[in-house]
């Protein structure tokens, strides 16, 4: 069990929760620490928890049977994700793998599902949570297929910023070139080629150990 108030810091939906609500919440969230590279879950797995991020970074992803990696999308602070597995009762069909030391907020299914049944600002909150996630993949569907590495880094940065499903997003992210990599499908190498176009198109801004989101929607359409 967490406290109220760290409740409120980890997870933005529950500030659309009745008291009772928040009591369920809480009653059924624990926290655990993952170390770089560590598994949060891979597919396949039998996972029985909503999971949200508390800090860190983390990959949503998989390896194909050639070896290939594949990047669905990046998870930062006040991240949540997996409810379509915990809704449908399925194992996983993607690996979450942490990036650097992470620590995640895990809610049993069970309290998961009572919030399901029960909350009207809870079922409000997953509306929205699956259109935005529905959509963001449809948007990294179209970005694979017809833009450049440039463009590919650029809207796998912009999509860090979606205020459903990144609500602490600031315009500085602590992130290093390997890791914008990684969440990019792309080599080192080749991330830090691409973001220093952008820095020189006037998109961000490099510094050590981070970026500084200069103009998120240029990122967003850029490409197009």
């Amino acid at each position: 069990m967490i406290s109220e108030d760290q409740l409120k810091r980890v997870a933005a939906w529950s500030r659309e929760l009745t008291q009772a609500e928040i009591e369920v919440a809480r009653a059924g969230i624990t926290e655990r620490s993952y170390g770089t590279g560590e598994s949060v879950f891979m597919r396949g797995d039998t996972f029985d928890y909503w999971a949200g991020m508390v800090f860190g970074l983390a990959r949503m992803g998989g390896v194909s049977r050639d070896g290939k990696e594949t990047s669905l999308a990046g998870l930062t602070a006040g991240a949540w994700f997996g409810e379509g597995s915990v809704l449908k009762n399925e194992p996983r069909r993607y690996d979450v793998v942490a990036l650097r030391s992470s620590r995640v907020a895990l809610m049993e299914r069970s309290a998961f599902m009572w919030l399901f049944e029960n909350s009207v600002g809870f079922n409000r909150f997953l509306v929205r949570q699956l259109n935005e996630r529905l959509g963001q993949f449809i948007g990294m569907l179209e970005v694979n297929r017809t833009l450049d590495a440039t463009a590919r880094l650029a809207r796998s940065i912009a999509s860090l910023f979606n205020p459903i499903l990144y609500p602490e997003s600031t315009a500085h992210l602590e992130i290093t070139q390997e890791e914008i990599g990684a969440l990019s499908g792309m080599s080192r190498q080749n991330a830090n080629r691409a973001l220093n176009r952008l820095e020189k198109e006037g998109l961000l801004r490099l510094e050590y150990g981070g970026v500084t989101i200069l103009d998120v929607e240029r990122l967003r359409g850029y490409g197009d």
